[in-house]
């Protein structure tokens, strides 16, 4: 389990943020800025959920250290970020290499994705978010 089914959310909004890591400094930003805007996601009807490819051992600390207030989730064999285009090539320091493209996707309460944004930058997601809703 612990797969997100979009049956299970039926009738509320999701946004759902792929990240590379618990506690890096630009993932650390990007949830801490969810944590805090929630409840403006919330008065829009909307579910944050965190995911990446880290164990639910190493979200636990995460959540915990930075009192992170939405699951997050784990995808360890990266299907969902398959899924979602949010795993792929991307090039750092000029050699291009498989990993993982900071997506936000926006799901609708009937389970329809209306947004996807890649390659987003940590700093400000959560606000650049909110807008699409």
């Amino acid at each position: 389990g612990g797969y997100l089914t979009p049956r299970s959310l039926r009738g509320q909004r999701v946004v759902l943020y792929f990240y590379p890591r618990d506690s890096t400094p630009g993932c650390t930003t990007q949830a801490c800025e969810y944590r805090d805007a929630l409840p403006q996601f919330q008065a829009q009807g909307a579910a944050v959920f965190g995911i990446s490819k880290d164990s639910l051992a190493s979200h636990e600390k995460f959540v915990a250290k930075h009192e992170l207030n939405f699951p997050l989730l784990s995808d360890v064999d990266k299907a969902v970020h398959t899924a979602y285009g949010a795993w792929g090539e991307k090039t750092m320091y000029g050699k291009k290499t498989m990993g993982v493209l900071r997506t936000t996707v926006v799901i609708d309460a009937e389970g329809t994705v209306v947004a996807i944004t890649r390659g987003v930058r940590a700093k400000g997601n959560a606000e650049r978010t909110l807008a699409l809703l």
